[in-house]
């Protein structure tokens, strides 16, 4: 064992899989990228699914409300998990009960039956927050930043493979002979038993901490330092930031559930083409969410926490003028240029709004990551009430979108993050997680 061993990592040897903490890292954000094919595999099918089912826009609309509300409501609870039984224990359950609504979503014949599904299904967005929160109990304070943000930058992508891959397994099945409403059923069996698979790896292979399970190890810190859920939510920072991830995230998911539709109706595509160009938005997770954490640690290194809310604030106000421009991009030449800029300062945002987080109140980092990341999916809630709208058009409402992101960017210079300093060892911070 090494002197490591049972400590936060001070760097980030992302090549390695050696160590507890490495091996979460690695099993962690691969778990969410499995988490993001269950979530949103049904996206790039909805040209099929629209025709099999005789959707209306509305009801298109509504089932994308449905993807990311239980969301909300998931997030909050599983914050508040990962806080008290563990986010190990946490991810299995949520692993296993997501697993059966995205195997099952095939049974759907109707609009009704469809949205229940769909709203079931959305539970899976919670495992967001377990990522973030499980890669914060392994990384030390300098680094957790872009820790958390090349995991969940590495998980966001596969909202972006999804768009392409599912397609192809759409494709393949009705290469066997099946019809197509036959064939985007059997498709979503795929990301069901992936995920009941990485539940099993999850429970077998990761800690709660570098030092063990919540259960092995000796808590009683935490025990005598509970920090009560609206204690920790009084902190005006902590809205601050759900309101950030509401226009940075919740534009993420809302453009994962409609970008498909949105090249298919507006530029004559295959569903494959409109997947392929809407992977491309979500591909830039590869990278982008991660240099968002890491400039972010830069600057919280140089600036603390007030140059943190400054960098996130010129980010969000970039990603919505990058919107406007997508909203009135006459050809996909220019849709595709737009798009690439506002997702590089989106997906940027997303990983700056967690490089805040964990340091916001130590004592209590499940419960405001659960409530930041339920901002993104009310955010993203929010957004889909335009999409469903008759008298507005998708282009309309990307146009008013990127004008609220662009005002949320400006209000936020407002806002002090470095209100308190919180300097903490990387001991510390771990028994008061």
């Amino acid at each position: 064992m090494n002197a490591h061993a049972n400590k936060p990592l001070e760097s980030l040897p992302i090549f390695s899989f050696s160590g507890i903490q490495m091996k979460t890292f690695h099993i962690t954000w691969m778990t969410f990228f499995v988490c993001f094919f269950g979530w949103f595999g049904l996206a790039p099918l909805m040209p099929a699914i629209r025709a099999d089912l005789g959707l209306t826009k509305p009801e298109v609309g509504n089932t994308i409300i449905a993807a990311v509300s239980a969301t909300i409501f998931a997030r909050l609870i599983v914050g508040k998990l990962c806080d008290t039984w563990g986010p190990r224990k946490t991810y299995t359950a949520l692993l296993v009960l997501g697993a059966f609504p995205v195997m099952f979503v095939g049974l759907a014949h109707d609009y009704t039956t469809f949205l229940l599904f769909r709203l079931a299904i959305g539970v899976i967005g919670a495992s967001f927050v377990i990522t973030q929160f499980h890669t914060s109990m392994m990384f030390a304070p300098k680094i957790k930043g872009t820790a958390n943000a090349v995991a969940g930058g590495w998980g966001n992508l596969g909202g972006g493979i999804t768009q392409l891959a599912m397609p192809l397994i759409m494709a393949t099945i009705i290469g066997f002979g099946y019809t197509k409403p036959e064939a985007w059923r059997l498709a979503m069996v795929v990301p069901g038993v992936l995920m009941l698979i990485m539940a099993f790896v999850y429970f077998r292979y990761t800690k709660d901490t570098p030092n063990g399970n919540f259960d092995e190890i000796q808590r009683s810190t935490v025990k005598g330092e509970k920090i009560s859920f609206w204690k920790a939510c009084s902190d005006i920072r902590v809205w601050a930031l759900a309101l950030a991830y509401a226009c940075c995230f919740g534009m993420e998911i809302t453009f994962d559930g409609v970008a498909s539709l949105y090249f298919f109706d507006n530029f004559d595509m295959k569903e494959t083409e409109a997947g392929f160009w809407a992977m491309l938005f979500g591909f830039m997770n590869i990278f982008a969410r991660a240099l968002g954490g890491i400039v972010a640690d830069k600057v919280g290194n140089q600036y603390g926490m007030r140059g943190k809310g400054l960098l996130l604030a010129g980010l969000l106000l970039m990603e919505g003028i990058g919107i406007t421009l997508f909203a009135q991009s006459g050809s996909l030449s220019m849709a595709i240029v737009s798009m690439i800029t506002f997702a590089l300062f989106l997906k940027m945002a997303n990983g700056s709004t967690y490089a805040i987080v964990p340091f916001v109140n130590p004592k209590a980092v499940g419960v405001i990551s659960g409530v930041v990341g339920a901002g993104g999916n009310l955010g993203g809630m929010l957004m889909g009430f335009l999409f469903k709208s008759q008298s507005i058009s998708y282009g309309q409402a990307f146009l008013y979108i990127g004008g609220i992101v662009a005002a949320t960017g400006l209000l936020l210079f407002l806002v002090n993050f470095g209100k308190t300093a919180v300097v903490k060892t990387a001991e510390t911070e771990l028994q008061t997680a």
